[in-house]
């Protein structure tokens, strides 16, 4: 992984941090993207002090916000020459229903959508340093997910879990859909179920009730540092240098729901997200 240029987002803490942290030791050039600044300084700082390595750089990129996206994927692809992998680790969820600032529902803005915009913006650069990799964080909670394209925005009847839930089982769908159609360019796209790991993803609930459900389980949860391990390793070992359109959980494949390989609603889902995005139908 040497020199490697290798996109994080959501780094600052939990998965996001450790996964940064590994391959910053792995000598990757690591770009740690994040939405809080000062957060993210201060975890930059400790991964350079920890690992040695200058070359862990911070790029502000709000994935509640298409225009930051897109900000941060013009400054990247500005500043950087390739693009070796590209982890889709980012995610939050939320205990009442709100909207972005462009009006999207903020689960399915952070969870879903704002990957996909993500992954789109910097396929050109992708392309260009193929092979490369894009590796799409889900959760085992997308098994309880139901996609309604009648209400994918949750305004009907919302709970937070759910439509957290709802938002990864998406995750899934885009990685096998996007996954075919790059067949052939050397991009391979791949799917991670980290586990149940002790990270600050209830932080943005809002609700004092399931801040507290969040620390009662820690106990059996796993550490941050192993749920990173299965996308350490799609982003960096030979073994899986041409898989693609797969899912992974503890560094090995894994078969998910068929809920998830519905074809159709795969590809439903895309034609939904490009419209909602105002993008080409193809990319």
């Amino acid at each position: 992984m040497k020199c490697k240029v290798c996109i994080v987002t959501g780094s600052n803490s939990g998965i996001g941090k450790e996964t940064a942290t590994a391959l910053a030791e792995m000598e990757a050039v690591v770009v740690m993207a994040v939405r809080n600044q000062e957060r993210g300084e201060k975890a930059r700082s400790e991964i350079i002090s920890k690992t040695g390595n200058r070359m862990t750089d911070l790029m502000i990129c709000d994935l509640a916000s298409l225009a930051s996206i897109r900000s941060f994927a013009k400054e990247f692809t500005g500043k950087y020459d390739g693009l070796d992998v590209l982890v889709n680790n980012a995610g939050a969820v939320f205990n009442s229903r709100r909207t972005t600032a462009d009006g999207f529902e903020s689960s399915f803005a952070v969870d879903y959508l704002g990957p996909f915009l993500l992954t789109h913006e910097l396929l050109p650069i992708l392309k260009a340093s193929a092979p490369s990799r894009v590796i799409n964080l889900s959760s085992g909670l997308y098994k309880s997910g139901k996609v309604d394209f009648d209400d994918l925005q949750s305004g009907k009847s919302f709970n937070g879990m759910q439509v957290y839930s709802k938002a990864k089982l998406m995750i899934l769908m885009f990685t096998y859909e996007l996954a075919r159609r790059l067949e052939g360019t050397g991009v391979t796209v791949n799917a991670v179920l980290p586990g149940f790991a002790a990270t600050n993803l209830g932080r943005n609930t809002g609700s004092l009730r399931q801040a507290i459900s969040f620390k009662l389980v820690r106990p059996i949860q796993i550490s941050a540092k192993k749920a990173a391990q299965t996308s350490v390793y799609l982003a960096s070992s030979d073994e899986v240098k041409s898989l693609t359109g797969k899912c992974f959980r503890k560094m090995r494949e894994v078969t998910t729901t068929p809920a998830s390989y519905d074809r159709e609603a795969q590809k439903r889902l895309w034609e939904k997200s490009v419209e909602l995005l105002d993008l080409p139908s193809t990319w």
